[in-house]
Parts: structure tokens; sequence; C-alpha cells
């Protein structure tokens, strides 16, 4: 049995391709080295808020270093008959003011079939079961489809702009079916059999 935080799952895009959303293990940089040589020099600039051709130790190591608590990070991968490639990192990191920082990036080839949107939701859902609820997102005044996305998982607090940057704060937007969700677990103690 595990605590049931409803993190990792599997999604169908259209054309019957399965991504599995599952929690970044400590130690797997392989993975993460081979997503961001899948992006473009536009999605790194995007996710970065800089130019930045290429992946040093630090960013590898801050990407990477995750406790599952207070650093916590998600991947999408395709399924491993379709090759198990990681397209989508998802991470959140607490922060010194009570609210942790998320950073988002799907692969250029695999943008636009909602697996950003999926990260996202599930990213915030597993922060906010370990204690997260305040959200600050950072971008790029040439990012059209995060704040979308923001509005579709969060609810947009403020919004501090400076210098074509854009520090967004949020909170998680609250489903009927987590409400459900929760319910269910409080209803069976607290512990539910997480399968998917």
């Amino acid at each position: 049995m595990n605590l049931y935080t409803r993190e990792t799952g599997r999604m169908t895009l259209a054309g019957g391709r399965d991504v599995h959303i599952r929690l970044l293990r400590p130690g797997e940089r392989s993975a993460v080295r081979q997503l961001f040589a899948r992006l473009g020099p536009q999605t790194r600039y995007r996710r970065f808020l800089a130019p930045t051709a290429v992946l040093t130790e630090s960013l590898l190591r801050t990407l990477t270093d995750v406790d599952g608590l207070w650093r916590l990070a998600l991947v999408a991968e395709l399924d491993e008959c379709d090759s198990g490639d990681v397209v989508g990192l998802g991470n959140v990191v607490s922060g010194e003011d009570d609210r942790s920082e998320v950073g988002l990036v799907v692969a250029d080839a695999w943008q636009r079939r909602g697996i950003g949107s999926a990260l996202a939701v599930r990213l915030l859902r597993a922060a906010e079961a370990r204690g997260h609820d305040r959200f600050v997102v950072h971008e790029h005044s040439d990012n059209p489809a995060l704040r979308p996305l923001l509005r579709r998982v969060g609810e947009i607090v403020s919004t501090d702009i400076r210098s074509g940057f854009s520090e967004v704060a949020c909170a998680r937007k609250r489903a009927a079916e987590d409400r459900a969700y929760e319910w269910i677990v409080a209803a069976k103690g607290g512990l539910l059999d997480n399968r998917d």
C-alpha cells in the first residue's frame, strides 16, 4: 500500500501513443540530459529564461536533485514499446518565502498534445499533498502557451512584470474530483493502493 497522492498515471495521446507520468528518481540524470537534447533553442530560453545552449552540471543538479518533499520532480515518458524516452519534466522547489517555484518543459516534438497540462495538474497536486500551497512561476513575455496553461490548472493571485519577465503567483485550482478523492482517502483511513 502506498500513500495515495495521484501523482502518477497514464495518458493516451491522439494517435494512440501512451505517456506515463511518474516521479523523477534521485540520480536519474541521463533521462534529463536526453530531454534537454530534445529541446530547441526557443524552448530552452523560455524554460530557463536565458540562452541555454549547454546543460551545465550545476543546472543538471538543480533539475535532478530531488528529495520527494521539498524538491519534487515529475517526468512524462513514452511507453517502453515506444522508446521509453522522457518527453517532459516538471519541478517544484520550496522557496524561502513559503512559495514554491514551479518549472515545466515539454520536448518540442511533443508540445501541444496535452502533456504539459497533465504534468502541471499532477505536479501541483503532488506538491500540495506534501505541504506546498503557494506557487510562483517565472515566465518570459514571449511564451504564449504558459499563461493559458496556468489559468487551466491554477488560480492566478498576482503578476509582477519586470524587464520582459513575469513572476506569476498562483494557487492550485481544486476540482470537484479532488474533493471526492479526498473523501475516499479519508473514508479508507488515508491509504489506498496506487496502481496507475
